[in-house]
């Protein structure tokens, strides 16, 4: 990070950066591009997930901060108006590239054309110097950001949320390879954007050792949670809960929230908890699987249902549709113990989520989980995705009361380090080192 204190004059506001006492104006208004999944999306549908809400839960922090966000995104429907509103200060502008429906995410690419002229014409219709900044999200963006940055003449930051290099290293089985022009084309990105903005330092590594980026243009920015929507619920609250989602009270509750995909490993829970019942057959646990088909999980829709169904524990698994925040949080409170036990995960947001709401989290020891999750205190990291490993640690902590109420305390106040304000701040720290540095270079060209 740069060290950046906030400071100014009327009409334009300012932080200085204290290693060069130079004074950086921060940003008026940025634009977004989230190119193959819009902001308004609902999660853990479709390619919906943590990206989605990383861009929209940041962009309306940046905005009451007084920067005014343009969020660019492809249209689905045609129904979408050109324009929509997603809080004050935050626009979504839905750009019609390619069909509406039936475009796989594999096809994407071959939509960037149309995608990149609509957010030109867009652009277009302003005076000179209206966005001051781009911030991509994903490859495809971080394309779509090149082609804008060079034609506006303004910095490129980009976050890739995930890498073709890394998924490619932990491929889980049944899973399908990215393909070698996105790698390509996040190595055109590292090479080319004025900064690269990443959850961890472990994903920071990750660029350097398989992209070869400058350390020096990285920074390293936390999300976080809605702390304001995530809380821990009163006994009674948990009650009614359980209540709501048909699970009895000393009923033991396992939860899986996310897309159903192989790279978010549900089956091993599935696995795990037939290993369970298998040892125990008497035991009441049962397991909430929220989410819907993504990715290469579209070509078998039905998998992990039918994988249900062949270890015999079907009727322990409810299987239910991605649910927006308000009722989102009453599964984390009904749940004993929140599972995520992905091959590859940039964070793990909802790990986050459900520390706020007061629930254990059991996650892999991948990726960004490990700093979600206060091994020990809040959660458990497991090593690897043996299900005979993943039964006896949920076992192990579900058989353990003493323990489990104590990470239930700890784990709001660790997840309350992680504040989508708090990524803000880091967000307007980096943006406002970029432009320094990109108007520095600049007046350098210029005067040479």
């Amino acid at each position: 990070m740069h060290g950046l204190v906030v400071g100014g004059t009327i009409g334009q506001v300012t932080v200085t950066d204290l290693t060069t006492g130079v004074d950086a104006p921060l940003p008026r208004r940025i634009a977004v591009l989230s190119f193959h999944t819009s902001p308004l999306a609902q999660p853990g549908t479709g390619d919906a997930g943590g990206l989605n809400v990383y861009v929209l839960q940041s962009a309306r922090r940046l905005a009451r901060r007084g920067v005014e966000v343009e969020i660019f995104t492809r249209a689905t429907h045609s129904s979408q108006p050109p324009v929509e509103e997603a809080g004050d200060g935050v626009l979504v502008r839905n750009i019609v590239a390619g069909p509406f429906e039936g475009l796989r995410k594999e096809d994407l690419p071959t939509q960037l054309c149309p995608f990149v002229a609509g957010v030109m014409r867009a652009e277009a219709g302003h005076a000179p110097g209206h966005y001051d900044l781009i911030h991509s999200h994903y490859w495809l963006s971080g394309q779509a950001g090149l082609v804008a940055s060079e034609h506006w003449g303004v910095p490129l930051v980009h976050t890739a949320h995930t890498l073709a290099a890394v998924k490619n290293a932990v491929l889980a089985e049944g899973d399908t390879p990215e393909p070698e022009c996105r790698r390509i084309g996040e190595q055109q990105i590292v090479d080319a954007a004025d900064r690269l903005v990443v959850n961890t330092t472990g994903e920071r590594d990750e660029l350097v050792g398989y992209y070869d980026a400058d350390p020096a243009d990285i920074d390293v920015v936390p999300p976080g949670a809605d702390l304001e929507q995530y809380t821990p619920g009163t006994q009674r609250g948990t009650e009614r809960a359980r209540r709501a989602l048909g699970l009895a009270q000393r009923t033991e509750v396992i939860a899986f929230i996310g897309r159903i995909q192989p790279l978010k490993a549900p089956d091993v829970i599935v696995r795990a908890l037939a290993e369970i019942v298998r040892a125990q057959p008497h035991r009441d646990v049962r397991l909430l699987v929220v989410g819907g088909p993504s990715g290469s999980g579209l070509d078998r829709p039905r998998s992990l249902m039918d994988l249900a169904a062949e270890l015999g524990v079907a009727d322990r698994v409810s299987f239910l549709a991605p649910r927006p925040p308000s009722e989102l949080v009453d599964v984390y409170r009904a749940a004993d113990i929140v599972a995520v036990p992905s091959h590859s995960e940039s964070f793990g947001l909802v790990a986050l989520e459900a520390q706020a709401c007061g629930t254990p989290v059991v996650a892999a020891a991948v990726g960004g989980l490990p700093t979600a999750v206060d091994d020990g205190r809040t959660g458990l990291t497991v090593d690897g995705h043996d299900p005979r490993v993943w039964a006896r640690t949920l076992v192990g902590l579900l058989d353990d009361d003493e323990r489990r109420l104590s990470m239930s305390r700890a784990a709001p106040v660790h997840a309350s380090a992680f504040s989508w304000d708090s990524t803000a701040d880091g967000l307007l720290d980096s943006y406002a080192g970029t432009m320094a540095a990109y108007r520095a270079r600049r007046a350098e060209a210029t005067a040479s």
